[in-house]
């Protein structure tokens, strides 16, 4: 987490109390890269101080040792700029004292070989030219990238790390071969007005600084707290008996994973009580053949040659009495008076009285609440509109007219109904009357017919002739005849 967010809580000053970085880590990542200095915790007084102190920079990406002198009283956690070739730098201590001998025994590093001292306590001005110089470092990655395609140069640029005050940028790349960057390092001199600087990496260092998310779903090692990559072989994963499968053993740098040495000395312990040369065992039954090992159970399986459909679990400790008695000239009669016995249980499934314990509701009340919520209405098909009826079909109708209820469509077949029978009565209500000569004209009430799903329509009667529309002749009432 970051410094924002970190739940050990904050100090007086604000400052968080975990990894002491003192507010400066603005990365999901907390002491990365970096040693833990839990003397500087305790509180107590080193009585073999030493004035070299570890300094890493750009978040643990780089690491280096400086000497910094007891006046300026800087501790674990500090800021601080220190002095370089050609200007100075911004990084933060990470380790002090009497781990930093340690540290630097670790590395192989001796103090004749320490020769740049920290200048002072970082300021505020420092802090802002850091944070400038890492903004302009995404541009800077991308530039090069192309700067070395226009090149057809056969490298790839990982990583670019300005120094603290702007004035050289080091630039971290792969590459399988030796490449000659004469002509690539004046394009790139002359393009960001630095001095310039090109390191060649490996993969893992280059995954170490790019980072991801491993197949474990954590955040790689590498690139958190892993510091030096020790050399990983296949044996290590046959001695786990991990199946020897590239894609699944390899990581995203390409190479096999360092998780196979983390319990790789546990795994070696175990099998120190295993025999060396068990492959084969010699019965009365026939030979068997040693098909697996369970390692931290201390069970060998073997089969027999002939039959290899059934496996006989042998402890540890009956292989070596067997081993003992093919070296004396002696046979065990099979494998199945000397394999593992498991005693299985039998589980006995217990039942509680639960009487008044669990109230049920009964089933009447259930169905009155059901009633309730659907309002009294009758239940509609699933589509939610009635079936049509055709006009042929006058068993349905008899039916319902038998038993005496009467049936009637959805509400908005209703709704439907009485728009229709409103607007025939505005059209005949604003008809002329043709048959003025004392002709039995059409009534303008509507019938009152049982409505189907034919838009009102009964069963056999005829359908109604629709009135024409009247044509509009400019605004004034109706002429008649």
């Amino acid at each position: 987490m970051g410094c924002k967010s970190c739940g050990s809580g904050t100090n007086e000053d604000g400052t968080p109390k975990g990894c002491g970085s003192k507010g400066s880590c603005n990365t999901s990542s907390c002491n990365k890269r970096s040693s833990y200095d839990w003397l500087a915790d305790l509180g107590i007084d080193d009585p073999y101080a030493n004035n070299i102190v570890e300094i890493s920079f750009k978040d643990g990406a780089s690491q280096g040792f400086y000497h910094a002198p007891a006046e300026l009283e800087v501790f674990t956690g500090d800021n601080v700029a220190v002095e370089t070739k050609n200007g100075f730098n911004v990084g933060r201590i990470t380790l002090s004292g009497e781990l930093v001998r340690l540290q630097m025994k670790k590395k192989k590093v001796s103090e004749a070989k320490v020769t740049e001292s920290v200048i002072r306590r970082a300021n505020a001005r420092d802090m802002e030219k850091l944070a400038e110089v890492r903004e302009l470092e995404k541009q800077t990655l991308v530039k090069a990238r192309a700067i070395a395609r226009q090149n057809h140069v056969k490298m790839k640029v990982a990583d670019i790390e300005y120094q603290g005050d702007g004035r050289k940028a080091t630039i971290y790349y792969t590459a399988d071969d030796r490449i000659d960057f004469r002509e690539l390092v004046r394009q790139y001199s002359h393009q960001f007005r630095v001095k310039i600087e090109m390191r060649q990496i490996g993969p893992r260092q280059e995954t170490s600084r790019l980072g991801g998310i491993g197949s474990c779903g954590r955040e790689l090692c590498c690139s958190t707290w892993l510091s030096d990559f020790n050399a990983v072989n296949t044996a290590a994963a046959r001695y786990q008996n991990i199946a020897i499968n590239q894609a699944k053993l390899s990581g995203q740098c390409g190479r096999l994973k360092c998780c196979l040495n983390y319990e790789l000395d546990t795994y070696m312990e175990a099998l120190e009580a295993f025999p060396k040369k068990a492959d084969k065992l010699k019965t009365g039954a026939g030979l068997a053949i040693l098909i697996k090992t369970d390692i931290f159970k201390g069970i060998m399986y073997y089969t027999y040659r002939e039959n290899r459909g059934l496996l006989y679990p042998i402890p540890v400790t009956k292989v070596h009495e067997i081993l003992a008695m093919n070296k004396a000239g002696d046979e065990p009669i099979d494998l199945k008076s000397n394999q593992l016995v498991v005693e299985t249980k039998e589980e006995v499934f217990g039942y509680d009285d639960v009487t008044g314990a669990i109230d049920l509701k009964p089933l009447e009340k259930r169905k009155n609440k059901r009633r309730k919520k659907s309002g009294g209405g009758k239940p509609q098909g699933k589509s939610g509109s009635p079936r049509r009826k055709s006009s042929g079909d006058n068993s349905a109708e008899g039916k319902s007219e038998a038993g005496g209820e009467k049936k009637e469509g959805s509400r908005s077949n209703k709704r439907r109904n009485r728009n229709n029978r409103k607007k025939k009565g505005g059209d005949s209500g604003n008809k002329p009357n043709a048959n003025a000569g004392g002709g039995n004209a059409p009534s303008s009430k509507p019938t009152d017919s049982k409505p189907s799903g034919d838009g009102g329509q009964a069963g056999g009667a005829p359908r109604k002739k629709r009135t024409g529309r009247r044509k509009k002749t400019g605004g004034g009432p109706p002429k008649v005849d």
